[in-house]
Order: C-alpha cells, then sequence, then structure tokens
C-alpha cells in the first residue's frame, strides 16, 4: 500500500483521512477560539482578503470546500443574494462531520440556512462547469491526494470561473527561527491549555512543513488544467493565497 505523510509521520494513503478526521473531531469546538490566538486574528484578515479577491457576484455558485466554521459561506451568501435571487447558490462543505456540524449551527444562528453537505474533496459530487467560484482555506493540506482534488475542483467550475486556495506557505528566511519555535513550542502549549489537545497542534505544525510551497503549488494547478494561477503570497509568506482561472 501507498505511503504518504500524516505531519513527519509516514502513514498509509487508507489511514490519513481518519488521522485527519480524529484531529478535527477533537478541535472542532474551539476551533476559531484557537485560529484566533494561534494567528493573533489574522486569519480573519487572510480570509477578508480571499472573499474580496472572489469577487462573488448576485445570483453565482459557490462551493466552498473544507469549510470549517462557515466564515467564506456567510460572506459569499451575503454577496450572492441568496434568498432573495433564484439563481444563486451556495454550498458549504467538509469531510469531517464534527466541523461541519459547527459551521451548520453557527450559520443558522445568522439566519443562513444554505446546503451542507460531507463529501471528500478528491470526489467532488457536482457537475462539470457547474460552478462560477470554488474555494478552500486552510484545507488543502490535509488532503491525501492534493492534485486529485485540485484536479476536481479545476473540473467544477464553469470557464471563467475561479479557485480561491488560501493555504499556510513557507515564510521569508528571516521569519524562519521565530516561526518554526512558534510552531513547535507555542502552538502546542495553546492546544494543550484552551482545547486540551496539544497534539493536534504539533500535528497541525508539521502539516504546514509538509505543504508544498507557494512556487510548487502554483505549478501543481497548472498540471492539472488550469489555464492562468495567480499566487499572493501575505505576512511575509506565511500564507499564499492562490487563484486558478479557467478558460
Amino acid at each position: 500500500m501507498s505511503k504518504t505523510h500524516f505531519g513527519y509521520q509516514s502513514v498509509d494513503e487508507a489511514e490519513k483521512a481518519g488521522k485527519v478526521a480524529e484531529v478535527f473531531h477533537s478541535v472542532a469546538n474551539k476551533y476559531d477560539v484557537m485560529n484566533d490566538m494561534m494567528s493573533f486574528g489574522l486569519h480573519r484578515v487572510w480570509k477578508k482578503i480571499t472573499i474580496a479577491r472572489a469577487n462573488v457576484r448576485p445570483g453565482q455558485k459557490i462551493l466552498d470546500i473544507a469549510g470549517g466554521t462557515g466564515d467564506l459561506a456567510a460572506a459569499f451568501a451575503k454577496a450572492t443574494q441568496w434568498g432573495s435571487n433564484p439563481d444563486a447558490q451556495v454550498w458549504l462543505s467538509d469531510i469531517n462531520a464534527s466541523m461541519l456540524g459547527v459551521g451548520r449551527d453557527r450559520l443558522l444562528d445568522r439566519g443562513i440556512a444554505i446546503p451542507c453537505v460531507q463529501f471528500d474533496a478528491e470526489k467532488i459530487p457536482f457537475p462539470n462547469n457547474h460552478f462560477d467560484v470554488v474555494t478552500v482555506a486552510f484545507g488543502l493540506r490535509n488532503m491525501t491526494h492534493k492534485e486529485v482534488a485540485l484536479g476536481e475542483m479545476c473540473r467544477v467550475i464553469k470557464p471563467g470561473g475561479r479557485v480561491l486556495v488560501l493555504e499556510f506557505s513557507k515564510p521569508d528566511a528571516f521569519l524562519q527561527p521565530v516561526y518554526d519555535a512558534y510552531s513547535f513550542k507555542v502552538l502546542p502549549w495553546l492546544g494543550e491549555k484552551i482545547a486540551q489537545d496539544s497534539e493536534s497542534y504539533r500535528y497541525l505544525a508539521e502539516s504546514i512543513r509538509m505543504h508544498p510551497d507557494a512556487e510548487t503549488l502554483k505549478q501543481m494547478m497548472l498540471d492539472v488544467g488550469f489555464d492562468e494561477v495567480e499566487t499572493h503570497r501575505m505576512t511575509g509568506g506565511i500564507v499564499a493565497l492562490h487563484i486558478g482561472i479557467k478558460y
């Protein structure tokens, strides 16, 4: 059986999804609190930039993959005029039932009853050329076959559509020592104190290191069928936003 990485561990490909699921089942209820603590609130800025670059318009069809607690989906529901524009579609999705449940409940608390669907991004259950925009924020690095998932995202967007991938990346060299110390010492400590789970946040730090850098990810997206890919590194390269366009 083929091997893949789970953080720094080498595991059977068939095991990875289950191990990732355990991590997110564990952290789902503290996900937003931990994101605010870990990023000093910057994750909200990164997501706002992603939402702005998505340039969603009324009546469009949007899919948010690995949608977590529904931040992007809520913004897209407003931008598409979901609920009043009959053409508008906004779907929240996640492979993890716990995360999807948290996102669904938070959207309902805001009066947003968009459809929520659980699926593996390597097998997106929608037809070709269906969506105007597909987004995935901080979810790609957890996928076993990233190139398969990216190919699926390319498949389901219309010609002229875009896929926006917001993900941790490789920071500038001068930031690396501080970033490493923070990732491997502070993050597990925060995980233990706030979520009572240090190991999940140790995995987070390791999974970021195993994720492709910005240029490699850009080439992966071109290789699976995107005609153009814009790359925007932010906060010293700690995160990068990739926008894949299909002609």
